[in-house]
């Protein structure tokens, strides 16, 4: 759900919309293989991390239970499933999002290995989170002349991804720093929580220009300013000397519920 919001929202600030409703499916389809395709790879690449961390050692490759063999079936069928999608889209936009999943696909393959030679892995996962943009704008468009719609929804894709992936980093940030590992939360420390509120707020700023300069009706400001407060909410009840681990997964899985309420407010702003 967390990577199919963003293309949510750009569906429904293109000048198109509201979409139709081929048009959706097909992008909910590629959301799920993509993510199913990242989920299998990053579990390949960390397979033997995962066995040393409590929070990931019960995954299937780390305990035994799937086999390596499997595991790589299963990727190659997710890419295949996500090619099938691309090629069923609109053929006046077909080659552009093809262009655009061959882009991808590399940072989508590569993000996982990055925690061992980034400082900063959650900006890749935030470039891979963009993609979920600007592919459906330009399924629907067959351009990407979005202007500041466009650029808005993509830019505060980037700088919320950054931000609840820095969050949900600071569940193994012990672990991490025990195997030598890069995250976000690690290399920002005691600046990690500002830069999150001030990443979700810039966020609801790009979102809110999209949302302006895509005409949204006047519904859409009182969802917005909701979600907005909220995501500040989230972070400060985070703040503590002995916050739980749980509480950051917590905050990972709120943040479905926020963007889904800023969706919620673009589909009636555009209906209504």
């Amino acid at each position: 759900m967390i990577l199919l919001i963003p293309a949510g929202w750009s569906l429904w600030l293109t000048p198109s919309s509201p979409p139709e409703w081929k048009l959706i499916l097909l992008i909910v389809a590629g959301g799920l293989f993509v993510s199913g395709a990242g989920c299998i790879a990053n579990d390949l690449w960390d397979k033997e991390i995962d066995l040393n961390v409590p929070r990931t050692n019960q995954r299937p490759l780390a305990k035994g239970t799937v086999e390596i063999k499997t595991a790589w079936m299963l990727l190659i069928l997710m890419l295949i499933l996500s090619f099938l999608v691309v090629i069923a889209l609109p053929i006046e936009s077909r080659n552009l999002c093809l262009y655009l999943a061959l882009i991808a696909l590399p940072l989508i393959v590569i993000y996982p290995s990055s925690k061992r030679w980034f400082k900063y892995p959650q900006f890749i996962l935030s470039l891979c989170w963009g993609f979920a943009v600007l592919i459906p704008w330009a399924a629907s468009q067959s351009n990407l002349n979005g202007g500041v719609p466009l650029l808005g929804a993509w830019a505060g894709t980037l700088l919320w991804t950054f931000g609840f992936d820095t969050i949900y980093a600071m569940s193994d940030y012990d672990y991490d720093k025990i195997l030598g590992l890069n995250s976000s939360a690690i290399s920002l420390h005691k600046n990690s929580f500002k830069v999150v509120s001030l990443c979700y707020l810039l966020t609801c700023i790009c979102l809110g220009l999209a949302a302006s300069f895509s005409g949204i009706g006047f519904i859409f400001w009182p969802i917005w300013a909701i979600a907005t407060i909220n995501m500040q909410i989230e972070v400060w009840k985070l703040k503590g000397e002995n916050t739980h681990i749980s509480k950051f997964g917590k905050h990972f899985s709120n943040q479905v519920f926020i963007g889904g309420l800023i969706l919620l407010g673009l589909m009636l702003g555009r209906l209504f």
